[in-house]
């Protein structure tokens, strides 16, 4: 082998070493913060417009904001399909969904009590929260 095939080789071995390092180095796409609490937030958004009639999720809105998520887990390094096997796992799914409903809970939605989550709603629209830019 030449010397300048020789050198192409070690660059590439060097750069997926690299790769592989960057790749090991990130967390669980489900640990990243920004990521997680993006998608609670939108869970919280629909649940309201879905349970409160008066009260709507904006449906564009919440298309921009969780693509907004995909360009940020993006620019971390995670790939198209690390992103779907995330959001297309059911198991943290439903994980996020019950953070979302006891988050609501908290905040004090009411299973089957639709005007606690109309109340919700209005109250986040009014202080401009995310979970109120989602809203309308």
């Amino acid at each position: 082998m030449t010397l300048k095939p020789m050198l192409k080789m070690i660059g590439l071995i060097a750069g997926m070493a690299l790769i592989a390092g960057i790749t090991a180095a990130r967390p669980p796409l489900a640990e990243v913060e920004l990521v997680r609490e993006g998608i609670i937030t939108a869970g919280i958004a629909y649940e309201i417009g879905d349970k409160c009639g008066p009260i709507d999720a904006r449906m564009l809105r919440g298309y921009a904001f969780l693509n907004s998520l995909k360009t940020h887990a993006q620019s971390l390094g995670y790939s198209d399909a690390e992103i779907e096997a995330y959001v297309g796992d059911r198991a943290e799914k439903r994980r996020l969904e019950a953070i979302a409903r006891e988050r609501l809970a908290a905040m004090g939605a009411v299973a089957g009590e639709p005007e606690t989550y109309c109340a919700l709603g209005r109250a986040e629209i009014a202080a401009g929260s995310q979970i109120g830019q989602l809203l309308r």
